[in-house]
């Protein structure tokens, strides 16, 4: 069945709703209730949508995620072979440190890790983003005269410095040597995960 816009219009200030609500309340403690009365809309709007507050969060975390993958090929789309670091400068900056988002995230996947199906949910969904966003930087690579060696590797590098140095960002935000680190982390996998084509 399709989605009208009103329906669509909906589910948006619902999804715009939930993020205010769990970044100031905390997953956890976050209800349906709260999340009606900041949108505006009835629970029967919130069934009529989302199944739970975990469908909630997983459609939101997918949104987000999509805006994520779409600036990043933006950013990278125009990589200067001469000048790879401001590829990368970019492909960081449409990756922001969100501390409200960081808290949400790391709320959830705890509660996901109590929750087996809704951890194999995550982990699939993980897996997807990553599959998803590979290919952009292999071909960013590619134009930069480099082979990527094992791209399962690279996606999850890229995955664990990201995490990491996010943590970093967020406990020293105001800290300009830890995001410069961060910055080589990301160029320093991406050297160590590909070659240059002529010595493939």
């Amino acid at each position: 069945m399709p989605v009208t816009k009103r329906r669509a219009r909906t589910r948006q200030r619902l999804l715009d709703a939930a993020l205010d609500v769990f970044a100031e309340e905390g997953f956890g403690r976050s209800t349906v209730e709260q999340v009606c009365e900041r949108a505006g809309f009835t629970r029967g709007a919130f069934y009529s949508n989302f199944s739970s507050l975990d469908e909630l969060f997983l459609a939101l975390w997918e949104e987000r995620s999509a805006r994520m993958l779409d600036d990043v090929r933006t950013a990278l789309a125009g990589i200067d072979p001469d000048d790879p670091e401001a590829a990368v400068r970019a492909a960081i900056d449409a990756t922001p440190v969100d501390d409200a988002w960081f808290r949400i995230t790391a709320e959830f996947t705890a509660h996901a890790l109590r929750n087996p199906g809704l951890r194999r949910v995550m982990a699939a969904r993980e897996e997807t983003i990553r599959d998803t966003i590979l290919p952009v930087f292999v071909a960013a690579l590619g134009r930069l005269g480099r082979r990527v060696t094992d791209e399962r590797a690279l996606g999850d590098a890229l995955v664990a410095v990201h995490d990491g140095t996010s943590v970093q960002v967020l406990l020293q935000p105001d800290d300009a040597a830890v995001r410069a680190r961060r910055e080589a982390l990301f160029m320093n996998v991406l050297d160590a995960y590909s070659t240059p084509l002529e010595s493939a």
